[in-house]
């Protein structure tokens, strides 16, 4: 394999869960990993695609649990590198958006290990997909914005909401299901209509995926009472409303497709 020799790391990104969505540079990468070390979000039918004598290795970064440093999952995978193995590090969707790839491109660049990554489909699109929805949309939605709502332990989130309240956007945000309160206040505060359609798709692309639609200013209420334990997506804006016959301002607080 020309681009995947020995003592090699691929960064590979495993999509939003279905291994249908992987790419098929991804499957043969996978496929052809010695030690693979993964996220806790990459879906078993993910890892099920490696080699049956291929290493396995587990590295946590869920949102809210327990999970390893990530000064330590670089020195694990500059160390089985330079082991002389074939080292895929497997990141949930896409390993360039939210998914920490440059402390690990940098800790393999440092020691002298070739790194290169493998692009997947974001949990964005993935979940844009299972609505049946586009992220963008002629006139309403020119502009696609991607933020994440994850934050340290004890700390407030911070972003720059008035840029963010744009009506002719759509906004994807990561890891929000904690600060659904905080971004639906956020928006409000910074000029964002109240009955701005939002969608929350939990577990997308996966068999036990669950879709609600609601709007801005009763997301708390939706992300508190309907979610459950798995990845939640929110996407707030007017590419957003539903089109099957159900508007986004109605008096109902929010509809469930499971």
């Amino acid at each position: 394999m020309n681009d995947f020799p020995q003592g090699m790391v691929w960064l590979v990104g495993a999509g939003p869960g279905d291994p249908e969505l992987l790419t098929r540079k991804a499957e043969r990468l996978i496929a052809s990993a010695s030690v693979i070390f993964h996220d806790a979000l990459v879906a078993p039918g993910v890892l099920a695609l490696a080699a049956p004598r291929a290493r396995l290795v587990h590295v946590g970064k869920r949102s809210g649990r327990h999970s390893k440093a990530q000064e330590t999952i670089d020195s694990l995978i500059v160390e089985a590198a330079l082991a002389g193995h074939r080292v895929v590090r497997l990141k949930g969707g896409d390993p360039a958006i939210f998914g920490r790839a440059t402390e690990e491109l940098d800790a393999c660049r440092a020691a002298g290990v070739a790194v290169r990554i493998c692009p997947g489909v974001t949990a964005a699109s993935g979940a844009a997909a299972s609505l049946g929805a586009s992220l963008t949309l002629r006139g309403l939605a020119r502009k696609l914005t991607f933020v994440t709502a994850h934050v340290r332990a004890g700390e407030a989130l911070s972003l720059d909401w008035a840029s963010l309240a744009d009506p002719e956007a759509t906004l994807a945000v990561y890891m929000g299901k904690s600060s659904a309160g905080a971004v639906s206040r956020g928006l409000i505060e910074a000029g964002l209509p109240g009955d701005t359609p939002v969608a929350l798709v939990e577990a997308a692309s996966l068999p036990e995926e669950r879709q609600f639609h609601t709007r801005l200013d009763l997301l708390p209420l939706v992300a508190r009472s309907a979610l459950g334990d798995g990845p939640a997506l929110l996407l707030i804006g007017q590419a957003m409303a539903r089109r099957d016959g159900v508007t986004a301002t109605s008096s109902a607080a929010f509809t469930v497709n499971s």
